[in-house]
């Protein structure tokens, strides 16, 4: 990677909700960034309610004051059954926002907040997720009619680097082993290559399917694969965007858009 710099941060304080934009960013116990995924819906057995499991979660658009600690929520083209938008208190207005969502998804659910490293999605690389905006741009070519703004809001990344396409494949090397980088004062392990679920193929304010959206991702991926990407981490070409772990040492580091990204050499974990 030719001298990177950080672009951006993006946090999802409720998980599977929309992400807002952060100027500085902190590392936090387990190695999340903080207020990521802070807060998870559940429904009463207990288990997410994301966009996996739950194609209306989609249409719930989120905002986010997290000096107030504040969201407000509305639903996307809404129908006669929907809630209307309101604003509430992460903690103080727990319960109402607990209603509005139940009434929209017409089932009893409860946020659960975790302050130590939150809800990740991937608890064994439980560190920010990493693309290039280069990669962005060059993916959201691949489709008709999808920017790399959306593309950004389907793949949903932590920090996005300046760059070339792809070159956040430089961030993974041999299973087994991480690549080491530094943002601020942070070191941070570059670890795989992300395995995508559903929710990418899908519009990211509706939850309708692109169609062919994998097929097309697949065949364009493994065509464009860059020599530098270790293709013993590929079982499957649905993978895009890096995960990583945070060593304890670099808990409570902080990083901000536009420092520089310093990569090392890969090691073994």
């Amino acid at each position: 990677m030719t001298a990177p710099t950080l672009e951006s941060i993006r946090v999802h304080p409720i998980k599977s909700l929309d992400a807002t934009v952060r100027e500085t960013a902190r590392i936090v116990e387990g190695g999340g960034l903080a207020w990521d995924r802070r807060y998870a819906i559940v429904d009463s057995d207990g288990e997410y309610v994301n966009g996996k499991r739950e194609r209306a979660i989609h249409r719930i658009g989120a905002a986010f004051d997290l000096e107030m600690g504040r969201v407000s929520l509305r639903v996307h083209d809404p129908g006669p059954g929907d809630p209307s938008p309101r604003g509430f208190d992460l903690e103080d207005d727990r319960t109402a926002l607990e209603a509005w969502l139940a009434e929209y998804l017409g089932d009893e659910v409860s946020l659960r907040r975790n302050d130590e490293g939150g809800f990740p999605d991937d608890t064994d690389a439980a560190g920010p997720t990493v693309i290039t905006s280069g990669t962005l741009a060059a993916v959201a070519a691949w489709f008709g009619g999808i920017t790399p703004a959306e593309l950004c809001r389907r793949l949903r990344p932590n920090l996005v680097l300046s760059g070339e396409a792809f070159a956040e494949d430089r961030l993974y090397d041999r299973p087994g082993t991480v690549v080491p980088f530094e943002i601020g004062g942070a070191t941070i392990h570059g670890e795989s290559p992300c395995a995508r679920c559903v929710v990418p193929t899908r519009d990211p304010d509706t939850g309708a399917e692109t169609e062919g959206f994998r097929e097309r991702f697949v065949e364009r991926r493994r065509a464009t694969l860059p020599e530098w990407a270790n293709e013993a981490q590929f079982d499957h070409y649905f993978r895009l965007m890096v995960n990583t772990q945070v060593p304890p040492e670099s808990w409570g580091e902080a990083f901000s858009v536009g420092d520089p990204v310093t990569v090392g050499s890969p090691r073994s974990e």
